[in-house]
């Protein structure tokens, strides 16, 4: 178990990040790339990859370093996913181009490196040359432009849904509900983020000392279990895997949707995916609020959308039925009324 302990002080400085994280994104789909099974979201993105990166071709030798560098299990070095990646790509990549010689050296040295023909290019990486670092840099930005650049949109959509359902957690509970509901392998109990599971089989905790939290969430983090950095002297932060319903819908091809219950009530659905008030969704789709309030009344009585009162504000949630319309395909299990928390099961 990892335990992470807060302050006041820690709790004010801690974030939500505001988008995806293409450092992040690009290492942990290497990741995925090469773990056995398959979540289904990822199948598509999977088999296209994978057939882009043949073994022994061209472009599979260019981003081999990559690979190398980021095991698909165990420790992969720090400095791979820099705290300004958030920024962009660009920026991520002046990050780690920038790191300094030792720190690469030192993170290096935790890894370990099977494939026998990489090691004298990561040698030249972990002596500080400039032929190694712009070997990685080459290596990175082939892979980049293979794997991620074609799916970003996809990647920064199902994030930004993600990412609205949690910061109404935020807003009904403060952090301690968002991280309450961050995963189910972890709870906030005492000012202690307690994580069950963490990538290591040692328990282990984690003063912030004032320094806050950053928390990303990840479109291709597997979902069994939440990250930290290993160097606990880094800017602390956590990666969690975004929800499934999130990926869901930015996986979904929704243009069957204007025909059958027309434009702006199909936009209404669909914004009702990551939850919100009557004024909260008429906002997203540019309508008055007696329009959204007629719209998400119509979707209700046909059971496409859950709503809860609280005090003076309706919030609006898609159901199962509904999730399975925007899907294309019909919901599992027939419970109409029963708000999204989980996808539906294969």
């Amino acid at each position: 178990m990892l335990r992470i302990r807060f302050t006041a002080r820690d709790l004010a400085m801690t974030r939500l990040a505001p988008s995806a994280d293409p450092m992040w994104e690009l290492s942990l789909s290497m990741h995925q790339l090469r773990l056995p099974g398959s979540n289904p979201f990822l199948e598509g993105w999977k088999q296209r990859t994978a057939r882009r990166l043949q073994p022994y071709t061209p472009l599979r030798n260019e981003v081999a370093l990559g690979l190398t560098l980021s095991p698909p299990r165990g420790y992969f070095p720090d400095f791979l996913t820099p705290y300004n990646g958030v920024e962009g790509f660009e920026a991520g990549m002046e990050g780690i181009t920038s790191t300094d010689a030792r720190r690469i050296k030192d993170e290096i040295d935790q890894l370990t490196v099977t494939d026998r023909s990489m090691v004298p290019i990561v040698e030249e990486l972990r002596r500080g040359s400039a032929a190694g670092m712009q070997a990685l840099e080459s290596s990175l930005r082939a892979y980049h432009e293979t794997a991620i650049a074609p799916v970003w949109n996809r990647i920064t959509g199902a994030v930004e849904a993600d990412r609205t359902r949690r910061m109404k957690d935020l807003a009904d509970g403060g952090w301690a509900k968002l991280l309450d509901n961050l995963h189910p392998e972890a709870r906030f109990r005492d000012d202690t983020f307690e994580i069950d599971k963490w990538g290591m089989d040692v328990d282990a905790e984690l003063d912030l000392d004032g320094r806050g939290l950053l928390i990303i969430p990840s479109y291709f983090k597997e979902e069994r279990q939440l990250m930290v950095l290993a160097d606990t002297a880094l800017p602390p932060v956590l990666l969690y895997p975004i929800d499934s319903s999130a990926r869901l819908y930015a996986n979904t091809d929704h243009d069957h949707l204007p025909a059958l219950i027309g434009q702006t009530r199909a936009r209404v659905l669909e914004c009702a995916v990551t939850g919100g008030s009557t004024s909260v969704i008429a906002t997203r789709v540019g309508i008055s609020l007696p329009a959204a309030s007629k719209h998400l009344d119509v979707l209700h009585r046909a059971g496409l959308v859950h709503r809860n009162r609280n005090q003076n504000t309706v919030h609006h949630l898609v159901t199962s039925l509904g999730l399975g319309l925007l899907n294309g395909a019909p919901a599992l299990g027939g419970g109409s009324e029963a708000p999204i928390s989980a996808p539906p099961a294969a």
